[in-house]
């Protein structure tokens, strides 16, 4: 499943499921939750049922629930009932017993989806991080927030003035980088809240994907565009990878080689494999 770029659209905004899906996201979340009145819910829950039993095309759908510890989601699973999204966002996660139990819950409604934690917004959750690995539940990827956090530690902000993260929640990030990379899933980095601010998104999602994140979150369909290029191979980089691989191939008994004026080894292979992958993703 290839998710370099995952746009959030308000799920009682029906009128911007078609504009959200012609942006190039790869998948959309019909969120249920933070970006949805408990007024608006039941008109949510209806309009995002009504778009899981349409014709999709290429974009994927995904449904952001309520917390699993709220009685709104239990409505927003008995709302899915029977339907087929293609994963199940879960936020307020608590590491594998969290998914653990939505997956119980989800099976129990005739729902089969992967699910993705939002693995760091309580105190609870960090310690929990390393727990993914082995949930044996199906992870659609691992990704965090900036946002609930300091919210529920009573600090102020999770940003220095210039936008980097105070330590803190740089910790939280790289945690979660490593914790999907364990469970063998894909590290979705979180959104760049100034969705105005373009050359500064480029920037944070080309850092993301030096760091090893796969994809990341956004919550304006004029960031998609910006974020699909960071996490898009290009073709130098793809060429460079396929040589390293060839050379492999050529000579499987090495353990180190010499391509393009530099030794090479089994890091670099692995490396070269997994962008060569990026750029040719299976469906």
């Amino acid at each position: 499943m290839r998710l370099r770029s995952l746009l959030f659209v308000p799920g009682d905004r029906p009128e911007r499921f078609d504009k959200a899906a012609a942006s190039g996201a790869d998948a959309l979340i019909l969120d249920l939750e933070d970006a949805v009145t408990t007024a608006a819910k039941p008109a949510a829950r209806g309009a995002v049922a009504v778009r899981l039993r349409e014709t999709r095309g290429a974009v994927r759908l995904f449904v952001r629930i309520n917390p699993l510890d709220t009685a709104l989601c239990a409505e927003d699973i008995a709302a899915l009932q029977g339907l087929s999204p293609d994963a199940i966002v879960l936020p307020k996660a608590e590491g594998a017993a969290s998914v653990r139990e939505l997956a119980q819950r989800l099976s129990a409604a005739g729902i089969a989806a992967p699910i993705l934690p939002i693995a760091t917004e309580t105190p609870a959750a960090i310690f929990a991080l390393g727990s993914y690995a082995a949930a044996g539940v199906a992870l659609a990827g691992i990704t965090w927030g900036a946002e609930d956090l300091p919210a529920a530690i009573g600090a102020t902000t999770s940003r220095e003035d210039d936008g980097r993260y105070t330590p803190p929640y740089e910790m939280a990030r790289s945690l979660t980088l490593f914790a999907a990379h364990a469970a063998g899933v894909a590290a979705i980095d979180t959104v760049y809240p100034a969705f105005r601010d373009l050359d500064g998104l480029a920037a944070y999602a080309r850092r993301a994907a030096r760091d090893g994140f796969t994809g990341m979150m956004a919550i304006h369909p004029a960031q998609v565009a910006a974020i699909n290029a960071a996490f898009t191979p290009d073709a130098e980089q793809v060429e460079a990878a396929r040589r390293i691989l060839a050379a492999f191939a050529a000579a499987p008994d090495a353990g180190a080689l010499q391509i393009d004026g530099r030794m090479v080894d089994a890091p670099h292979r692995k490396q070269a494999q997994r962008l060569v992958d990026r750029a040719d993703p299976q469906p």
